[in-house]
This record gives C-alpha cells, sequence and structure tokens, in this order.
C-alpha cells in the first residue's frame, strides 16, 4: 500500500522510503524506493522495485503451511441435488426463452439507442435483456419504499402495477411488518431513545450538513471525537472517518494501492472493494471463497515471479451474501509467513461479532495491529452512515494526504457523528454487551430453527446473515410475495449478486427482535416452505 509496509507501518516520508532490513532464514533483504506524487488521481511508481519490498527469495522456499493448526472452515455451503439444478437451469431457461418471445412480439417501455452507428453499445445486450426480460419480471419483490424507522418491525408502502412490473404506482396503503432485511444488527436504528436524542442535539447545534470537505471547512469537533473514540473501540492508533460506506473502498484504495503491487482478491468481496482495486489499477488475482490452500498456492506463485512491489490479501469480516466469516487467524498466520498485507473489510462484522462487538478480530482473536489497514461502515451496527479506515497513525496521515475520501469527499454529517458515537458509548455498557449477546443468541435459535425445517442456509453459525436457498428467481418473488403477505419483510436476492442459478432469501437478525418476533417469523417461513417446496437440504 502506497507508503504503507508490514503491520500497519508505513516505510516512507511525502516522496522517500525508509530503508528497512528483514532477515529470513539469514537472507538479507533491502526494502526501499521512492514515491512518485499522484497524478490524474493515481499513486504513481517509477518502477516495480518502489513503494515497499519486492517479493521473492526465501519466502518462497519456505515450507508449506500446516492448516491444521487453523480453524479454515469456510462456512456451510451445501449443494444442491443433482435434480434440483437441472430443474433449476430448466426454469431459468424457460423464463429467457419467454423474454425472447416478448421480446419479438412487443415494443418494450424503455428508451432505446438511435443514431449510434460506429459508437460502441451504452449496455451490454445480455444485461439489458436480463434487465428487461427477467429482472422485470420480479422488479416489485425490490427498491420497496418504507415509511418508518428500519427497527424490529417496519411499515411498508404497498404498491400495485397496471402494466407488468414496467411502472408503479402507491395505493395509498401501508403494511406494518416484523423487520428481517435491515441491517440493523445491535438495533441502534431507533426513532426514539438516548441515540436518537443525541443525534437531534447535534442537529441543533451544529446543522444537519457542513457543505465542504473534511480538508477544507468540512471538519467539526464531533468527526474528531469520533476518529479518536473509532481507534480505541478498534484498539489500534488512529482512524480516518468517511461520509458513506461504498466510497470508503471506493476512494480510500486508490490511496494506497498503485500499479506495481498485486492484490489476492477472494471471489465474493463487496462491489465496493472491486470498484476500489479497478480505480486503483492494481492486479488483481482472484482465490476462492475463503479457501486458504487456493490462497496460499496463488500467494507463493506470486512471490516466486519477484515482480511485485508489494502483495496484499484483501477480504471481508462476514460476506454479506454469504453469510460466512473470514478464518482470520488462518490468513493472518499466512501473512506472517511469507511477509503479504491484508486488507480486511468489516462493513457487516463490526458490531455485530465478537465478545465485545470489534468486529471479526474480536471474534477470531487476532490482535488488530496484526491487520494492516482496518476498513469497516456504520450503516449496519451502528444504525447510522459512513465509513472508516483505522491502523497505524502513519497509515492515516498518509491517507489524509493521498486519499480522496478527506479531500475531495463531502463531510460526514454532524447528527450521524452523533448517533455513531452514541452507539460506541452505549456498548462500553452493560446495556449494550447484552445487545451483543442478544444478537447472538437470535442468531443461533434462528439458524438451528431453519436447519429444522430442512432448508439449505449458507454461512457461519455466528454470522447475523442467513441466506435461505430458493435457487430459481421465480420462486424468490414467491418467497417474497407470500411472507409480506404474512407480516415478515425481508430481501430477495438473485443475479447479479449472485450466480444466476443460485437465487436466495437472505435474513439478516437483529437484537431488537424478540423471541416471540422470531417465532411469528419461524411459522410463517415454515408455510412458505411447506406451500412451495424448499426443503431442499439433504443433512436432515
Amino acid at each position: 500500500m502506497a507508503g504503507v509496509a508490514m503491520r500497519g507501518c508505513a516505510r516512507s516520508t511525502d516522496t522517500e522510503l525508509t530503508q528497512t532490513q528483514e532477515h529470513f532464514e539469514n537472507e538479507k533483504k533491502i526494502l526501499n524506493g521512492k514515491i512518485n506524487y499522484q497524478k490524474n488521481g493515481y499513486q504513481k511508481t517509477a518502477n516495480i522495485n518502489n513503494e515497499t519490498t519486492k517479493m521473492g527469495g526465501n519466502y518462497a522456499g519456505l515450507p508449506p503451511m500446516d492448516w491444521a493448526q487453523y480453524d479454515t472452515f469456510p462456512g456451510s455451503f451445501e449443494k444442491c441435488s443433482l435434480v434440483t439444478a437441472a430443474l433449476t437451469h430448466l426454469g431459468l431457461y424457460l423464463l429467457m426463452l419467454l423474454g425472447f418471445v416478448n421480446q419479438l412480439l412487443f415494443r418494450p417501455k424503455v428508451a432505446t439507442e438511435r443514431n449510434r452507428e460506429g459508437y460502441a453499445p451504452l449496455y451490454n445486450p445480455f444485461e439489458q435483456f436480463f434487465s428487461r426480460y427477467v429482472y422485470r419480471r420480479v422488479r416489485h419483490c425490490f427498491n420497496r419504499p418504507i415509511c418508518s424507522a428500519p427497527g424490529a418491525e417496519l411499515t411498508l408502502k404497498e404498491r400495485h402495477t397496471d402494466d407488468y412490473n414496467w411502472s408503479f404506482r402507491f395505493t395509498g396503503k401501508e403494511r406494518r411488518c416484523i423487520n428481517l432485511g435491515s441491517y440493523n444488527y445491535l438495533g441502534f436504528a431507533e426513532p426514539t431513545g438516548p441515540c436518537a436524542d443525541a443525534a437531534a442535539e447535534a442537529t441543533r447545534r451544529y446543522g444537519l450538513a457542513l457543505a465542504s470537505s473534511r480538508a477544507e471547512l468540512g471538519s467539526c469537533p464531533l468527526h474528531v471525537e469520533l476518529e479518536e473514540a473509532t481507534a480505541r473501540f478498534l484498539g489500534v492508533e488512529a482512524a480516518l472517518v468517511c461520509g458513506m460506506g461504498f466510497a470508503t473502498n471506493a476512494l480510500g484504495l486508490p490511496g494506497l494501492l498503485g500499479p506495481g503491487a498485486l492484490v489476492l482478491s477472494d471471489e465474493n468481496n463487496h462491489a465496493s472493494l472491486i470498484l476500489g482495486l479497478r480505480l486503483s489499477r492494481v492486479t488483481v488475482r482472484v482465490f476462492r471463497h475463503n479457501d486458504l490452500r487456493h490462497l496460499e498456492r496463488l500467494a507463493r506463485e506470486a512471490i516466486a515471479e519477484r515482480r511485485w512491489t508489494k502483495i496484499v490479501i484483501v477480504v471481508e469480516g462476514v460476506y454479506s451474501m454469504e453469510g460466512s466469516i473470514v478464518p482470520l487467524q488462518a490468513v493472518i498466520a499466512l501473512k506472517k509467513r511469507l511477509g503479504l498485507q491484508v486488507y480486511l473489510d468489516e462493513a457487516h462484522s463490526v458490531g455485530a461479532l465478537g465478545a465485545h462487538a470489534r468486529g471479526v478480530t474480536d471474534h477470531c482473536g487476532v490482535l488488530p495491529a496484526d491487520v494492516d489497514v482496518l476498513m469497516g461502515t456504520f450503516t449496519k451496527s451502528f444504525g447510522a452512515a459512513g465509513g472508516y479506515i483505522a491502523g497505524s497513525a502513519k497509515l492515516i496521515k498518509w491517507l489524509r494526504t493521498h486519499g480522496h475520501m478527506h479531500a475531495y469527499a463531502h463531510a460526514m454529517s454532524p447528527p450521524v457523528c452523533m448517533q455513531i458515537l452514541s452507539a460506541m458509548r452505549a456498548l462500553r455498557t452493560p446495556a449494550g454487551l447484552r445487545r451483543v449477546r442478544t444478537l447472538r443468541d437470535n442468531t443461533h435459535y434462528f439458524r438451528e430453527r431453519l436447519r429444522a425445517l430442512g432448508v439449505v442456509t449458507y454461512g457461519h453459525a455466528d454470522s447475523p446473515v442467513v441466506p435461505m436457498l430458493v435457487y430459481t428467481f421465480s420462486k424468490m418473488a414467491a418467497v417474497v410475495e407470500r411472507l409480506t403477505a404474512r407480516g415478515l419483510a425481508t430481501v430477495g436476492v438473485g443475479f447479479p449478486a449472485t450466480p444466476l442459478n443460485k437465487a436466495r432469501i437472505r435474513f439478516c437478525l437483529s437484537a431488537a427482535h424478540s423471541r416471540d418476533q422470531l417465532e411469528r417469523c419461524l411459522v410463517a417461513i415454515e408455510e412458505v416452505v411447506d406451500e412451495l417446496g424448499l426443503r431442499y437440504s439433504r443433512l436432515r
């Protein structure tokens, strides 16, 4: 990471890296180089020997990792039967066939490209077809408007379509539902209470927005306090906050990485990480989801090439579509063995995992200092918005200067800052820690009951994200419709967020859910499972 070295320590001033010596099996390695200033928003390097270390030598000659010493469980990913897979593909092909017939016989109610001879098309033909004739059929299950706070319950505004989901109109009716779709893990997204009161007071004092970036006139005492509180909460030296969670990755990574670096990225990493890596212009190699042996093989092959300035592992704490948890202890062991670096996205894990709600480092017993860059968001467990990057003081100083989010992005709203600060303070109290335990208990109870129903669920037992596989788009839509009719608001997920044949219902648990609410949800889910034939699991 431009100027960021192993264990989160920076090896540079603004222009020159400090020469550092490291010994591996008595071989002396000199780590040095220079950093050119940014040009056109990218971190440029004079040659591939710059920034940190040219990987190679004895790293590749080290004995292979003994993975039996570590918990490398990738998560539960039960495969469907051959009959289920065949019927799923047949249903998709039939749906697409009907879409092609529809495309031939009826004019779509969308804008079309004209007079573009000699220009590349604006839209990929398959994505255009899929959006119009497959996704449109289930469009009523997405982008559903609500008119309440997303607490344990929420209020849905009902819609109706007169033209087969090309457009919608409000009916004027509202439906109160138990909320199993929002990322309100610790229940802080409340319309009343200490956090809401503190946010209202911050609004009266500072206003809703500061109308500037942090580097100009957009900093207020709440930002400084929040960054200091975030660093203390995570157990690191410093932190930098951003007003948007997605932008934290998209704008932060280009300030840390540049050409000449290699990133080993999990195949299920979030779109914000993928965009940030593309903007960084790094080389990316993808390893199979949570497959540490595949990751080790790619890392050793890259080291043997002796041409990368740094090799960085990019992973998430909890994967939001799979409900799986990264085997962080094993990742850190590999990092130390081969001299790699780790960028950890804790968007869904901070607050939701660990005895003290400090995320996957807390959950796995890993020292935060062993992770080079800690990234997370406040949009889930803290009931707010925005994100952070945390680590060593030198890392954050570098990022303020060379990253984009501090210099160009709009400053975080003051009431949002206060919402996060209030939630962090609450997590230091016995009542706050009870929320953490309640979330864990709710997660275990819900997952165990779903498993007893005979449905296929993905992920880890401790993950509050619980995907239930329904495989086809049509069943995904049918489940969402039927659960809504029974007073349960949830989220259906399909292509392109998942593979074409792995549509699912994603349940998100919260500490705000009572056991009675979960029981009502499970009764409704069992009725729908029986009606639609969703008992695909063969592990009963």
